[in-house]
């Protein structure tokens, strides 16, 4: 019996909201690895948005590609991990990105207040078609 999801299972995961972590390769050191919001759709791939000056953004700008992984917290647990080369780099627009992934992760309400505190006019977005999909559903093993 495989535990692996169908493409449909896993987008479906991946479109859910999670908190991802990912995962940057960095020159003389070990990757950076931090817990992310994001969001995905087929269509745009996986995208993040970070601070051009943060450690996420610089690393990001270096290795040009990225894993990330979601997960669930409870058991029977699913895991979704993708990897891919950056297909998108521009500056995030608060309309079109910010606002939108801050009411993904925080409602309507506080997604807005979170949005109009957080004074980030440097933010990138950063995407990635998914080049390579990692999946488990521990609840194909039924019970």
């Amino acid at each position: 019996m495989s535990l692996r999801m169908s493409q449909a299972e896993r987008e479906t995961f991946l479109m859910d909201l999670h908190v991802g972590v990912i995962s940057i390769e960095r020159q003389d050191a070990a990757p950076l690895c931090v817990p992310i919001w994001y969001d995905y759709t087929p269509e745009r791939g996986v995208w993040v948005i970070t601070s051009e000056k943060s450690e996420k953004g610089r690393a990001l700008a270096a290795a040009g590609r990225f894993s990330l992984c979601a997960q669930t917290e409870t058991a029977p647990y699913k895991y979704v991990s993708v990897e891919g080369t950056v297909t998108e780099t521009r500056p995030g627009e608060l309309e079109r990105d910010e606002r939108p992934m801050a009411h993904r992760y925080l409602g309507k309400e506080l997604g807005d207040q979170y949005v109009a505190g957080s004074g980030n006019d440097d933010n990138l977005v950063f995407a990635i078609s998914p080049e390579r999909w990692r999946t488990v559903d521990y609840t194909k093993l039924g019970g």
